[in-house]
């Protein structure tokens, strides 16, 4: 028997996914953008995820990954556990003040462009553990692009959060990372 979700693929509904071409001029036999569009829908259908769960929220996310929810089919096949080789940083659980600097420095070995996501109360508030020891949000370290909310978010609520993210990589420009705006921000967190 199959359950009524609407991520369940034997369901009643018929759901088809596809994808638009960027803007752009179609002709005979080519199609002519400009090249940040076309970038930009590479990233956004091909992010590798690094997971850092601690705690409960990291059980959610392994639901999501599983066959039920399935976060393969928006290009995340390949979940990675090398900053070096991640493109999306999905902080998951309870960071301990401790913890924070190993958060940081995990950002900082992961390549440009890249992108965080703060998944659950904890990560992005501190939840209910306001306390001394936990760090009260990991935008106090790096700088946080989503945040997902609950104790433990939904996996659907965690499908969302990563489509958000495929949203803001395929809009980002090819030159946001050399302005200003963006090395400004960068050094309000000590990093250059």
């Amino acid at each position: 028997m199959s359950r009524p979700v609407q991520y369940n693929l034997n369901s009643e509904s018929k759901v088809k996914i596809v994808k638009e071409a960027p803007e752009g001029f179609p002709g005979e036999g080519f199609f002519a953008t400009s090249l940040n569009k076309v970038v930009g829908l590479g990233r956004q259908n091909s992010i590798w995820p690094l997971p850092f769960a601690t705690s409960c929220c990291g059980i959610e996310f392994m639901a999501t990954i599983a066959s039920h929810y399935d976060i393969a089919r928006f290009g995340a096949e390949r979940v990675g556990f090398s900053p070096r080789q991640c493109d999306l940083l999905m902080v998951m659980g309870t960071i301990a003040k401790k913890m924070g600097p190993v958060v940081k420095q995990v950002y900082l070995q992961m390549a440009e462009p890249r992108w965080v996501i703060a998944i659950g109360a904890c990560a992005s508030s501190g939840g209910i553990f306001d306390t001394y020891s936990v760090l009260q949000g990991i935008d106090q370290v790096i700088p946080v692009d989503v945040y997902v909310p609950g104790c433990p978010p939904r996996p659907e609520a965690i499908i969302d959060g990563f489509m958000r993210i495929q949203e803001l990589v395929g809009e980002e420009s090819l030159r946001r990372r050399n302005g200003e705006k963006y090395k400004e921000l960068m050094g309000s967190y000590g990093i250059q």
